[in-house]
């Protein structure tokens, strides 16, 4: 194993072991501070989820079957990082099996798009996945209370996934929940793709569970063995996470158009597993392929094609991408192989940094922000700012990231795609596009716990119809302006480059003045 970055940390990680000792739950891999131990070994029960899992797939798909047949035609994933980014990506990746409910998944907080999903659903004919780990995620809880009045109280409509003995779980067994899904604990959100928090949306779409476990089973048996020149898992974490020890912290994926919204997924894996203590991966998702000249010095690619897909592009651009890593899947339903290695490869690169890819220290933060703003304890109102000024800012080695705290609709996207595709010509940087608040739960901690290469355009609007939440002090509305305010404050407070502008209610021409200023 000699010769170039990845084979430098091929060699790092065999001649420390580092395969059997993730295996062995050995947190000193990672850590070697006691305080560490505890947590580090509490959270690696994903390793064995896709053969834990594949013994629960019927029991899955019978569920599901069981609500088509007493006519729910609609299902809603009511959670926000680690417990909706899994079912996202399969909603879009499969298509929805004959007679299985139409699949939903709410995780923003923008009253327009908790109208647009009361818009799409008939309340009488959905179930609710009310999906939470910690099962008090102050989204989910909101999202419950307004689904819990347009239900008007039925208990049968709604399933809870959650850690066993949370808030939630035993609140769904008071209101008479149809499910409680209780998930093993030894699991942290962004490495529960292959249990409960994915595979119960998955089998309701009607998604060939066995044929997606089986494949995750074998990627688990590959990921095992102590010869790194065949544990794809080893091969990949090596790859980004040499190179990001190289100044290649710009991880680009590109993809197959059928498996486009694996980044989605990929995004939050990487960048909340590795962006803390001043370190991270910067994970380059849904960013337009552009000529190899648009690419500094600060990047590595990953391909991922899918055989029968129209790769011409992808191929085309491969060939002159480097230093690039090309992975072929044989067809979509090896996604679950997929995302097992890239969970293996986090965790190995996270050994290479010398992290711990399993916590996240500065989630909190923003949290307790958006808290204090919503008690009225903070009247802070960010500065406007323009684009022009901001982005003047830019320098080689530092990323672009628009935060938008709007409306995700497909225009506003698009327009958006099209300033990240102006700012990448101009100035040569990566660049990064999240709506908010699902990159909170995302790549939030890597923009506050990360390197301070970010330079973040925070955009906000003003909705034209607020949402109340029954029972609760604040609205969608107020939520989500408090999530951006706790959000600027997190990191204006680290000095790094922020700038807020407020489109007002006009949100498209607002955009259109701002992809202007880019040129």
């Amino acid at each position: 194993m000699n010769g170039g970055p990845q084979q430098s940390a091929l060699h790092e990680l065999a001649d420390t072991h580092a395969v059997q000792r993730m295996w062995a739950r050995d947190p000193t891999l990672w850590k070697a501070r006691p305080e560490d131990d505890v947590e580090l070994s509490n959270r690696l029960g994903w390793l064995t989820l896709p053969e834990d899992f594949l013994a629960k797939a019927n029991e899955l798909t019978e569920f599901a079957s069981q609500q088509a047949a007493r006519g729910i035609t609609h299902a809603v994933v009511c959670g926000m990082g680690g417990s909706s980014l899994a079912p996202e990506v399969f909603r879009i990746t499969y298509p929805r099996s004959s007679g299985c409910p139409e699949l939903h998944v709410l995780d923003f907080t923008d009253p327009g798009a908790v109208r647009a999903v009361d818009r799409a659903i008939d309340p009488a004919h959905t179930l609710f996945i009310i999906s939470s780990k910690s099962g008090g995620t102050l989204e989910v809880m909101s999202f419950l209370a307004h689904f819990w009045e347009l239900a008007q109280g039925r208990g049968e409509q709604f399933c809870a996934i959650t850690d066993p003995g949370t808030s939630l779980d035993k609140l769904a067994h008071e209101r008479g929940f149809s499910k409680v899904f209780l998930n093993p604990t030894e699991i942290g959100g962004r490495y529960s793709a292959l249990s409960y928090f994915g595979l119960v949306p998955a089998a309701l779409h009607g998604l060939d569970l066995d044929r997606l476990l089986r494949a995750a089973r074998e990627a688990q048996q590959q990921c095992s063995v102590e010869d790194l020149a065949r544990n794809p898992g080893a091969q990949l974490g090596a790859f980004f996470g040499a190179h990001a020890r190289t100044g290649r912290d710009k991880l680009t994926v590109l993809t197959s158009p059928s498996i486009a919204s694996f980044g989605l997924w990929v995004e939050q894996l990487i960048a909340e597993s590795t962006g803390k203590e001043s370190k991270g991966i910067v994970p380059i998702v849904g960013e337009p392929i552009g000529e190899p000249h648009v690419y500094s010095d600060d990047r590595c690619f990953v391909i991922l094609r899918v055989d029968g897909d129209d790769n011409a592009a992808l191929d085309e651009v491969a060939q002159r991408l480097q230093p690039a890593l090309v992975r072929t899947l044989p067809d979509v339903y090896a996604l679950g192989a997929e995302m097992y290695c890239w969970e293996v490869a986090t965790a190995l690169a996270g050994a290479l940094l010398h992290i711990n890819p399993f916590d996240q220290p500065n989630v909190q933060e923003s949290k307790d922000n958006t808290n204090r703003a919503l008690q009225a304890a903070d009247t802070t109102q960010p500065e406007q700012a323009d684009l022009a000024t901001l982005i003047q800012q830019l320098k080689p080695g530092d990323y672009f990231s628009i935060h938008a705290y709007l409306t995700p609709t497909a225009d506003t996207e698009a327009r958006l795609q099209e300033l990240r595709v102006k700012v990448r010509a101009k100035y040569r940087v990566a660049t990064t596009l999240g709506f908010g608040p699902r990159f909170l739960h995302s790549t939030g901690q890597l923009h506050k716990g990360g390197p301070p290469s970010g330079v973040f355009l925070q955009l906000t609007y003003t909705p034209a119809e607020d949402v109340p939440i029954p029972g609760m002090a604040f609205s969608f509305g107020t939520l989500i302006a408090a999530q951006a305010l706790g959000d600027w404050h997190s990191l204006h407070s680290r000095a790094l480059r922020v700038a807020r502008v407020d489109l007002n209610s006009d949100v498209a021409g607002g955009l259109e003045r701002i992809v202007r200023a880019a040129d």
